[in-house]
């Protein structure tokens, strides 16, 4: 996971998505919205921001397919055929996913260029554009995307995502709301809704969408933590201790969900289990500031050895 809590996701070839769950959280009226008043600035509770983001393509994304160990293959396989501009965007993917972004931006350059109708080609490069903050540049990608699948709902979401950064909220908060209506399966969309709702303070509707990011993909750490952190917003401890525990138990090694656990029986006043979680959090990230600062809060004694379940 790269800095800033945010994780990478890109589009492979597409496949059958999770069946709905639960019902569709209502959307928030524009005007309401508008009235509550546009920020760009996400909701941060205890030092740690909760605009973060599961991959762009949780529902769509062959995930096993775009893995780096392959790389060599795919490039392997594009040594046979060279004019295949599939080979090229997963190819682009697993750069992408690697961190290596214009390698990856050339990769799906060369898919445009031998098919350029190629949608998942231009979301893959709209996401490695505003990975790189060229976010100008991702709109028209993402653009391009749903002028050639105007039911796309991934580059819903990616454009969504972009139209974020770059504090268009309403813009944003309209895409999302059309990736749900395309995709209510689409547990991304959801999700960035929900982080959408909750910078504006509208916790309850941030609830509901991050309730059904959960339930349509319950192996992803992020939901979680945003739902605790929103719960926490609202004065609900022990919800939010509980989804706090799940993320860490989901994802051990994600230091914002331990910081998160940690803050959430901070204000419990059970200083072993934050004490506990703020540890666990700095030997993932040593000198993670928000777990030092709260380590430090509790009362944390550096080498004991703290029990953070019961």
């Amino acid at each position: 996971m790269t800095p800033g809590c945010e994780s990478l996701g890109w589009s492979g070839p597409s496949r059958t998505g999770l069946p709905v769950r639960r019902a569709a959280a209502r959307p928030l009226p524009a005007s309401k919205l508008l009235a509550a008043g546009l920020v760009a600035a996400a909701l941060a509770l205890g030092g740690c921001s909760t605009i973060m983001n599961m991959p762009t393509t949780v529902v769509d994304d062959a995930t096993s397919a775009a893995s780096p160990a392959n790389l060599s293959s795919l490039t392997a396989v594009l040594a046979k055929n060279p004019n295949d501009p599939q080979a090229y965007n997963m190819r682009g993917s697993v750069l992408g996913q690697s961190g290596r972004y214009q390698d990856a931006l050339a990769d799906f350059d060369k898919a445009i260029q031998l098919d350029p109708n190629y949608a998942q080609a231009y979301a893959n490069r709209g996401l490695a554009w505003r990975q790189t903050g060229k976010l100008d540049q991702a709109l028209a990608d993402y653009d391009r995307a749903l002028q050639i699948d105007p039911a796309y709902a991934v580059a819903y979401v990616g454009r969504g995502m972009a139209y974020r950064d770059k504090g268009e909220l309403l813009r944003a908060l309209q895409d999302f709301n059309k990736a749900v209506q395309i995709r209510p399966d689409n547990a991304q969309a959801y999700y960035n809704r929900g982080l959408l709702y909750q910078s504006q303070r509208q916790y309850q509707y941030a609830i509901d969408d991050f309730s059904t990011a959960i339930g349509l993909s319950q192996q992803q750490a992020e939901p979680f933590i945003a739902r605790g952190l929103t719960y926490l917003a609202v004065g609900d401890l022990k919800a939010a201790a509980g989804d706090l525990d799940d993320a860490v138990e989901l994802e051990p090694q994600n230091v914002q969900a331990w910081t998160s656990r940690g803050l959430a029986y901070e204000r419990m006043n059970d200083k072993e289990k934050a004490a506990g979680s703020y540890a666990r959090a700095l030997g993932i990230r040593q000198g993670y500031p928000p777990a030092v600062e709260g380590f430090r809060r509790v009362g944390g004694e550096p080498g004991k050895i703290y029990t953070t379940f019961n």
